[in-house]
């Protein structure tokens, strides 16, 4: 079966990663982005040029708009964007204001992305198709969970930032869809994803870049907080998965099943870099938590999910890629 899926979010970095995975299996892709100045919207240029070839071959368009732009949201659900394209047969909704820190700046503008953005795009959904709908969520929904790891079933009622209040409302506004016009909307909860093309502002990506420049590492606290990290092939996977099955309604983990302390994470890359690493330590950040650790037995048995990369193996192929982007990147010892 060829699908034709609309990807919001598309030029970022899960997004394009996702992009590739569905073109390779011979798919049709509508790419939704808006290029916001979030990181350097040259960057997710150069994402998107990775598909020249695919546009080129009628596979692959990109529609640049924002999801709140409800008169575009409706012209592409409804097939009068570009009606040579078709309607949609799943859409997988990857667009929102990133960040848990910046999020305590711009509570509203998060707000409006992350939830009136996505009920707009639940609306067409409901008045035009397709039933299936993919929400990506994230592990901050969890707060501050004090059993690990964490399960589906944990309490997720008390966010600690608007960020992860706005992923917990888009999950909630997925039952409600299902609930009410039987849409199929699983929603994913990613666990720190990490590898090519990752934000610039993500802490291995940003670790790097300082430890390769020589500069500081500004830790938050004394670098014992503790992260899921999930290699972005393993992210994919899934994705994939959960699109293929398109379970009514059901949430999922999915995270890399291991946990890694700061301090170890920045240890790490400097070994792969070989550089001795220079830390300035700074007082705990409002609305961190202090651990996320995935359960994914349920993605295990019902997707068949199972995280191939562990975060040795994931730091050694990042600062390959990053090394490849800047040639005078030193190699290890």
């Amino acid at each position: 079966m060829t699908d034709h899926v609309l990807i919001t979010g598309a030029a970022g970095f899960i997004g394009s990663h996702l992009t590739r995975r569905l073109l390779d299996r011979g798919w049709r892709v509508t790419a939704l982005d808006n290029f916001n100045d979030y990181y350097d919207p040259s960057l997710k240029r150069s994402n998107v040029a990775l598909f020249d070839r695919e546009a080129a071959d009628g596979r692959y368009r990109l529609v640049e708009g924002d999801i709140r732009d409800e008169a575009l949201v409706e012209d592409l659900f409804s097939g009068h964007h570009d009606t040579d394209w078709g309607s949609f047969d799943g859409v997988v909704h990857l667009a929102a204001r990133a960040g848990v820190r910046p999020s305590l700046q711009q509570p509203i503008l998060y707000e409006e992305v992350n939830c009136i953005g996505t009920l707009r795009l639940l609306e067409a959904a409901r008045r035009h198709g397709p039933e299936l709908f993919v929400f990506g969520s994230s592990s901050s929904v969890y707060g501050i969970n004090e059993k690990v790891p964490f399960a589906e079933d944990d309490p997720a009622d008390l966010p600690i930032s608007p960020y992860a209040t706005t992923k917990r409302v888009g999950e909630l506004l997925c039952f409600n869809y299902h609930h009410l016009y039987g849409l199929k909307t699983p929603s994913l909860r990613f666990f720190t994803v990490y590898g090519p093309r990752q934000r610039p502002e993500m802490a291995i990506h940003k670790f790097t870049d300082l430890l390769a420049r020589g500069e500081e590492i500004p830790l938050f606290g004394q670098g014992d907080s503790q992260r899921d990290y999930t290699y972005i092939d393993d992210i994919v996977d899934g994705i994939v998965a959960a699109y293929d099955l398109a379970p009514g309604f059901e949430i999922f983990n999915l995270g890399g099943a291991e946990t890694t302390r700061l301090s170890d994470l920045v240890r790490w890359l400097a070994d792969e870099l070989a550089v001795e690493p220079r830390i300035q330590y700074l007082p705990e950040q409002p609305g961190d938590v202090p651990i996320t650790y995935a359960d994914v037995s349920k993605a295990e048995r019902l997707l068949g999910y199972a995280p191939k990369v562990p975060i040795r193996e994931g730091i050694r192929r990042f600062v390959a890629w990053y090394r490849d982007q800047y040639e005078s990147v030193p190699g290890p010892a």
